[in-house]
Protein backbone atom coordinates (compact mmCIF):
# COMPACT_ATOMS: atom_id res chain seq x y z
CA UNK A 1 0.00 0.00 0.00
CA UNK A 2 1.20 3.60 -0.55
CA UNK A 3 2.91 5.50 2.25
CA UNK A 4 0.76 8.14 3.89
CA UNK A 5 2.99 10.87 2.40
CA UNK A 6 3.05 9.19 -1.05
CA UNK A 7 6.84 8.77 -1.03
CA UNK A 8 6.89 5.00 -1.42
CA UNK A 9 5.09 1.75 -0.69
CA UNK A 10 4.89 -0.51 2.33
CA UNK A 11 3.98 -4.16 2.87
CA UNK A 12 1.61 -4.58 5.78
CA UNK A 13 2.45 -7.62 7.91
CA UNK A 14 -0.33 -7.29 10.49
CA UNK A 15 -2.79 -4.66 11.71
CA UNK A 16 -5.37 -4.42 14.47
CA UNK A 17 -8.25 -4.22 14.24
CA UNK A 18 -8.27 -6.32 11.09
CA UNK A 19 -8.73 -4.19 7.98
CA UNK A 20 -7.98 -0.92 9.78
CA UNK A 21 -6.81 2.00 7.64
CA UNK A 22 -3.85 4.30 8.35
CA UNK A 23 -5.98 6.67 10.42
CA UNK A 24 -7.79 4.17 12.67
CA UNK A 25 -5.45 1.28 13.56
CA UNK A 26 -4.63 0.38 17.18
CA UNK A 27 -1.35 -1.16 16.05
CA UNK A 28 0.36 -1.89 12.76
CA UNK A 29 3.49 -3.79 11.71
CA UNK A 30 4.90 -3.31 8.21
CA UNK A 31 8.02 -3.44 6.03
CA UNK A 32 8.97 -0.72 3.57
CA UNK A 33 11.54 -0.38 0.82
CA UNK A 34 13.14 3.06 1.18
CA UNK A 35 14.70 4.12 -2.12
CA UNK A 36 15.73 7.68 -1.19
CA UNK A 37 15.99 10.05 1.75
CA UNK A 38 13.23 12.46 2.69
CA UNK A 39 10.52 13.15 5.25
CA UNK A 40 8.74 10.43 7.19
CA UNK A 41 4.94 10.29 7.17
CA UNK A 42 3.53 11.85 10.34
CA UNK A 43 0.91 9.98 12.36
CA UNK A 44 -0.88 11.99 15.08
CA UNK A 45 -0.97 10.20 18.45
CA UNK A 46 1.21 7.28 17.30
CA UNK A 47 4.49 5.88 18.68
CA UNK A 48 6.71 3.91 16.36
CA UNK A 49 9.79 1.69 16.37
CA UNK A 50 12.01 1.32 13.35
CA UNK A 51 14.69 -1.26 12.47
CA UNK A 52 16.74 -1.90 9.33
CA UNK A 53 16.21 -5.34 7.75
CA UNK A 54 18.30 -4.95 4.59
CA UNK A 55 20.78 -2.43 3.20
CA UNK A 56 23.57 -0.34 4.68
CA UNK A 57 21.42 1.80 6.95
CA UNK A 58 19.65 5.08 7.53
CA UNK A 59 20.26 8.25 9.52
CA UNK A 60 17.17 9.73 11.17
CA UNK A 61 16.89 13.38 12.12
CA UNK A 62 13.99 13.41 14.60
CA UNK A 63 12.90 16.86 15.82
CA UNK A 64 14.27 17.55 19.30
CA UNK A 65 16.68 14.61 19.31
CA UNK A 66 20.25 13.99 18.17
CA UNK A 67 20.58 12.27 14.78
CA UNK A 68 20.32 8.47 15.05
CA UNK A 69 22.08 5.98 12.79
CA UNK A 70 20.36 2.63 12.23
CA UNK A 71 21.96 -0.40 10.56
CA UNK A 72 21.06 -4.09 10.29
CA UNK A 73 22.88 -4.74 13.58
CA UNK A 74 21.40 -1.80 15.52
CA UNK A 75 18.75 -2.16 18.16
CA UNK A 76 15.32 -0.92 17.00
CA UNK A 77 14.75 2.80 17.60
CA UNK A 78 11.53 4.05 19.21
CA UNK A 79 10.21 7.58 18.66
CA UNK A 80 6.99 9.58 18.34
CA UNK A 81 5.50 9.35 14.85
CA UNK A 82 3.90 12.78 15.12
CA UNK A 83 7.11 14.84 15.17
CA UNK A 84 8.93 15.91 12.01
CA UNK A 85 11.45 13.24 10.99
CA UNK A 86 13.87 13.33 8.06
CA UNK A 87 15.77 10.31 6.73
CA UNK A 88 19.07 10.08 4.86
CA UNK A 89 20.26 6.77 3.43
CA UNK A 90 23.85 5.75 4.24
CA UNK A 91 24.64 3.94 0.97
CA UNK A 92 21.65 3.06 -1.17
CA UNK A 93 18.16 1.69 -0.55
CA UNK A 94 17.09 -0.16 2.59
CA UNK A 95 14.18 -2.27 3.73
CA UNK A 96 12.90 -1.37 7.18
CA UNK A 97 10.60 -2.80 9.81
CA UNK A 98 8.07 -0.30 11.10
CA UNK A 99 5.99 -0.94 14.24
CA UNK A 100 3.31 1.65 15.13
CA UNK A 101 0.99 1.87 18.13
CA UNK A 102 -1.81 4.28 18.94
CA UNK A 103 -0.48 6.19 21.97
CA UNK A 104 -2.60 5.76 25.10
CA UNK A 105 -4.27 2.62 23.70
CA UNK A 106 -1.33 0.29 23.04
CA UNK A 107 2.31 -0.23 24.03
CA UNK A 108 4.98 -2.31 22.36
CA UNK A 109 8.50 -3.64 22.66
CA UNK A 110 10.68 -4.77 19.75
CA UNK A 111 13.65 -7.08 20.26
CA UNK A 112 16.19 -8.15 17.63
CA UNK A 113 17.52 -11.67 18.27
CA UNK A 114 20.33 -13.50 16.51
CA UNK A 115 20.11 -17.15 17.48
CA UNK A 116 22.06 -20.28 16.65
CA UNK A 117 20.65 -22.60 19.32
CA UNK A 118 17.16 -23.39 20.66
CA UNK A 119 15.73 -20.35 22.43
CA UNK A 120 12.57 -19.82 24.50
CA UNK A 121 10.49 -16.76 23.66
CA UNK A 122 7.89 -15.63 26.17
CA UNK A 123 4.64 -14.56 24.53
CA UNK A 124 2.65 -13.28 27.50
CA UNK A 125 1.58 -10.11 25.64
CA UNK A 126 -1.85 -9.44 24.12
CA UNK A 127 -0.14 -10.14 20.78
CA UNK A 128 3.36 -11.37 19.95
CA UNK A 129 4.66 -11.25 16.40
CA UNK A 130 7.79 -13.21 15.46
CA UNK A 131 9.35 -12.04 12.18
CA UNK A 132 12.14 -14.15 10.69
CA UNK A 133 14.53 -11.87 8.81
CA UNK A 134 17.00 -14.48 7.66
CA UNK A 135 17.57 -18.16 8.27
CA UNK A 136 14.78 -20.56 9.12
CA UNK A 137 13.28 -21.47 12.48
CA UNK A 138 10.79 -23.93 13.85
CA UNK A 139 8.49 -22.48 16.49
CA UNK A 140 7.07 -25.04 18.92
CA UNK A 141 4.24 -23.91 21.19
CA UNK A 142 0.72 -25.29 21.01
CA UNK A 143 1.55 -26.17 17.38
CA UNK A 144 4.72 -26.65 15.34
CA UNK A 145 5.30 -23.91 12.74
CA UNK A 146 8.28 -23.41 10.41
CA UNK A 147 9.02 -19.85 9.27
CA UNK A 148 11.68 -18.63 6.84
CA UNK A 149 12.98 -15.28 5.59
CA UNK A 150 10.32 -12.53 5.78
CA UNK A 151 7.74 -14.94 7.27
CA UNK A 152 5.87 -13.87 10.38
CA UNK A 153 3.96 -15.72 13.06
CA UNK A 154 1.31 -13.81 15.06
CA UNK A 155 0.47 -15.22 18.48
CA UNK A 156 -2.54 -14.11 20.51
CA UNK A 157 -3.15 -14.07 24.26
CA UNK A 158 -4.60 -17.61 24.15
CA UNK A 159 -1.47 -19.13 22.61
CA UNK A 160 1.12 -20.89 24.77
CA UNK A 161 3.08 -18.50 27.02
CA UNK A 162 6.42 -19.92 25.94
CA UNK A 163 7.46 -20.65 22.38
CA UNK A 164 10.55 -22.77 21.72
CA UNK A 165 12.37 -21.43 18.64
CA UNK A 166 14.87 -23.76 17.00
CA UNK A 167 17.00 -22.42 14.14
CA UNK A 168 18.17 -24.68 11.31
CA UNK A 169 21.40 -22.64 11.60
CA UNK A 170 22.03 -18.97 12.38
CA UNK A 171 18.80 -16.93 12.22
CA UNK A 172 17.82 -13.31 12.85
CA UNK A 173 14.39 -12.65 14.34
CA UNK A 174 12.43 -9.67 15.54
CA UNK A 175 10.06 -10.34 18.42
CA UNK A 176 7.35 -7.69 18.78
CA UNK A 177 5.24 -7.73 21.94
CA UNK A 178 2.05 -5.66 21.88
CA UNK A 179 -0.14 -4.88 24.89
CA UNK A 180 -3.33 -2.91 25.38
CA UNK A 181 -3.02 -0.07 27.88
CA UNK A 182 -5.12 -0.78 30.97
CA UNK A 183 -8.16 1.51 31.23
CA UNK A 184 -8.17 3.95 34.13
CA UNK A 185 -10.90 3.45 36.69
Amino acid sequence: MPWKNGGGVTTEIAVSPAGAALDDFDWRVSMARVESGGPFSEFAGVDRSLAVLEGEGIILDIAGRPAATLTKTSAPLSFAADVPTQAALIAGPITDLNVMMRRGRMTHAVDRLVISAPTDIQSAADATLILCVDGEVTVAGAALVRIGPRDALLLGPDDALSQRVEPARLATLFVIRIDRVAAND
